[in-house]
């Protein structure tokens, strides 16, 4: 999934469609009103359903009270087109909607169990959000193994014979001999040779060395995305110094600048460490910044992140994933890249935050 963005509004237009059937020669006002009404509601769960499948349960939890109270999460209703089939006795209505974004969200973290639950109760999360880029790569070229089977196969034939004469003469005083011996040798030789190769390829994958890229503002909006959805935030470099030396935010960025997730044993001091400062939750995210290209629609410079994430539930006796999210790839635009690139990753960052938070709420983390 790809999405593209340079800012993150309060406000957002988006089609929607309703359909009512009615009885009577044609659709009167009453009919009317109630597939506008429906075209709306249709509007937001349109709106919920590009956001991805957690958001759009918790709507659910507060479909009533929006529906409800349409006027204050629709601003507009422009009418794009209607059909009246008189035929069918139905009538649809096409609108496009400006929705308050800001206020549907205030009205799902009301209702989330974190906000439900008193300011002493509430969850304690740390986060690490590291963006990244490729600083080198390491190819290898294909290691060939060949083999040579072959098989041999002959025959050979012989013959052999001999035959001769002997005779014997005598006269007045001699007696005299003679003998003849005459040798035939015959043979044949067939040998055949049939060869077999074959062999395999072995390809190593590339060693990929990243660079890590300042994210101080990433941290402060990714924090106020948690700490608005109702949970106790507490910067890891608060942190560290209570997990009695096992938390280390230096082996985790040094564990992802060689791989995609933390080693071993990086992971158990940092399970180990935050129970030690009694900090149940951690949020792991990284955001790889890719190269730049031009957008064909505004001739702007592109950047693509691409951002992978998830929420650790270290309460227990073993790490527990309770979130996820990627990869998912967005991408910013501006007049330069590294306003491109700024705006990718507060882009990523924001949509993985309330995506995490999104399906935390979900399983009713409080």
């Amino acid at each position: 999934m790809v999405m593209v963005a340079s800012v993150h509004a309060q406000l957002v237009n988006i089609k929607g469609v309703g359909v009512v059937q009615y009885t009577g020669s044609a659709a009167d006002p009453q009919a009317k009103d109630e597939a506008l009404r429906k075209a709306q509601v249709n509007a937001i769960e349109r709106y919920y359903a590009s956001n991805g499948e957690a958001e759009s349960e918790n709507f659910d939890n507060v479909r009533d009270k929006v529906e409800g109270n349409l006027d204050k999460f629709v601003l507009d209703a422009t009418t794009l087109s209607e059909q009246d089939q008189p035929d069918s006795h139905r009538y649809t209505v096409s609108v496009r909607a400006e929705l308050n974004v800001a206020k549907l969200r205030n009205t799902l973290k009301a209702s989330s169990a974190t906000a439900k639950t008193a300011a002493g109760q509430k969850s304690t999360l740390t986060f690490v959000f590291l963006a990244r880029q490729v600083a080198s790569v390491k190819s290898f070229d294909a290691r060939v193994y060949k083999r040579a089977d072959m098989n041999v196969s002959g025959s050979l034939r012989g013959t052999e014979s001999v035959s001769g004469s002997e005779g014997e003469s005598v006269d007045d005083a001699h007696v005299s001999t003679n003998a003849t011996k005459r040798k035939n040798a015959v043979s044949s030789e067939n040998v055949s040779a049939s060869v077999q190769t074959g062999g395999s390829t072995t390809q190593k994958a590339d060693d990929v060395q990243w660079k890590l890229m300042p994210s101080g503002n990433l941290d402060a909006a990714v924090s106020g995305i948690f700490a608005q959805a109702g949970f106790d935030v507490v910067d890891v470099g608060y942190v560290e110094p209570q997990s009695h030396g096992l938390l280390s935010l230096k082996a985790l960025q040094d564990d992802y600048k060689t791989g995609d997730d933390p080693k071993p044993q990086t992971l158990r001091n940092t399970a180990a460490g935050l129970q030690a400062a009694q900090v149940p939750y951690l949020a792991l995210t990284t955001l790889d910044v890719g190269t730049k290209d031009v957008d064909p629609d505004t001739g702007l410079t592109r950047v693509y992140v691409t951002v992978t994430g998830k929420v650790l539930d270290l309460s227990g006796r073993f790490p527990r994933t309770v979130s996820s999210v990627g990869p998912e790839q967005y991408a910013g635009t501006g007049p330069s890249q590294d306003v491109a690139q700024t705006n990718a990753l507060k882009l990523a960052a924001d949509k993985a935050a309330r995506e995490l938070v999104n399906q935390i709420n979900v399983v009713g983390v409080r």
